[in-house]
């Protein structure tokens, strides 16, 4: 456990030293974060009742999403690994003394949370302070807090398990780009990232919500809004546990076989 937690310790300080990109995400996130309020704040006063969550709720989600967005988005990957698998720099990776599929999954974790840490705090200090309706609010209660954080901590986990098997099929294609595009949009739409799932048709919703990427950024940010709870939260949560551990197993497996397969040339 010592040396996964060293490796994590290296990777996640190397995160924290690109600050002028976190600024810049900052910005980008105020706009987008401020765009989507008064987007949406235009459709609410139209017709309130037509929507599933109250605005405050709606309002808390969209900051918890700008906020938290590193740790979720699928756009985000380590050319590095990319690189290392289509030149052959695995073969050294290979030689470490431990599990490449632990070295990757440990370092997608820290690089996510690096980039977080730097961009969450200054946009969750600003969202508490906004006037009404637009400032974000507290969870209902300290039991709430925890259960949200858990599952933002699985739901990230899963974002990382399905971010390997993008890795994982590198090794059997040419380029990684259209894996990569596919599984962008995908989860993008899946998970609540462009529409919040309550948002979608009845049908649709049931649907996305059996997935994977219903698990990743829609569910702990639904707890923690106070729009999924009880028996529902309890299922849902399950659910995340099950895709969980089915991807990191799924994972570990392909590229276990992955890696029988490798020939490495050259000297």
């Amino acid at each position: 456990m010592k040396k996964y937690w060293s490796f994590f310790r290296m990777r996640f300080l190397g995160g924290l030293q690109y600050r002028a990109a976190a600024w810049a995400g900052i910005a980008t996130q105020f706009a987008w974060g401020f765009m989507s309020l008064l987007m949406y704040r235009a459709f609410y006063d139209a017709d309130p009742a037509a929507f599933p969550m109250e605005f405050p709720q709606l309002a808390t989600y969209i900051w918890l999403q700008q906020s938290f967005l590193a740790l979720f988005n699928m756009w985000r990957y380590d050319d590095n690994v990319f690189e290392s698998i289509t030149t052959g720099g695995v073969a050294y990776e290979l030689a470490r003394p431990i599990p490449l599929y632990a070295m990757w999954f440990t370092s997608g974790i820290a690089s996510r949370a690096a980039s977080a840490a730097l961009r969450c705090v200054p946009v969750l200090a600003v969202a508490f302070f906004l006037p009404e309706p637009f400032r974000m609010h507290l969870p209902s209660n300290v039991g709430v807090f925890l259960i949200f954080a858990a599952s933002l901590i699985a739901g990230t986990c899963l974002t990382v398990a399905l971010q390997m098997l993008v890795y994982v099929s590198t090794f059997y294609t040419l380029s990684s780009m259209g894996v990569r595009i596919v599984m962008m949009v995908l989860s993008d739409f899946l998970m609540g990232q462009l529409i919040p799932l309550p948002f979608f048709p009845e049908s649709l919703r049931r649907f996305a919500e059996l997935t994977p990427f219903a698990g990743m950024q829609n569910l702990p940010l639904q707890i923690y809004c106070g729009t999924v709870s009880g028996s529902a939260m309890t299922q849902a949560l399950a659910l995340q546990m099950f895709w969980l551990g089915t991807l990191v197993a799924c994972g570990a497996l392909w590229m276990r076989r992955s890696l029988r397969r490798v020939i490495v040339q050259g000297g």
